[in-house]
């Protein structure tokens, strides 16, 4: 399995996108904006692929594991080995105050020309991407999720033109 999230609106405090699950979109995304120089929970983590493994431990997997139970969640979605940043994580959340420098999911998005960009139902995005990628991994396969800023570029690449994107 792979994720692609494509920014399409990189804005002065946070950047939009969308997510696509193996080439067919999926949801919003909204992460925090892009700096030359890191400052720690209020910048996007580089564009580049990233493997995405269970992550059993700290205070999103708590939360999550009282909020949705052991039946469904198994661990948080984490971004492994992000040059220069710990702990990114793919979680529910409406605002860029929310991020951290993780990425958060929706099934709607505001946009953040003249106000900061949110994104709406939150967790029902997540639970759905969450439920296909945490299966995939379950299974014993790998998953990996591709950040890019070229959506031209990726819809010639990969045909999508033709689906209607």
């Amino acid at each position: 399995m792979k994720l692609t999230l494509v920014t399409y609106s990189p804005g002065k405090h946070d950047s939009l996108g969308i997510m696509f699950i193996d080439d067919q979109a999926h949801s919003f995304t909204l992460e925090d904006e892009e700096r030359l120089i890191k400052v720690p929970g209020e910048t996007r983590i580089p564009r580049d692929t990233y493997e995405i493994k269970l992550r059993t431990y700290g205070g999103f997997h708590e939360r999550y594991l009282e909020r949705f139970g052991p039946e469904f969640h198994k661990g948080m979605l984490e971004l492994k080995d992000v040059p220069g940043f710990t702990d990114i994580l793919i979680h529910i959340l409406n605002d860029e105050k929310e991020t951290d420098g993780c990425i958060g999911v929706g099934d709607g998005a505001f946009i953040n020309r003249r106000k900061k960009g949110s994104l709406r139902d939150s967790t029902s995005a997540y639970k759905d991407l969450y439920q296909q990628v945490a299966n995939e991994l379950l299974d014993g396969n790998r998953v990996f999720i591709e950040l890019t800023d070229n959506l031209t570029n990726l819809i010639k690449e990969r045909r999508w033109e033709n689906q209607g994107l």
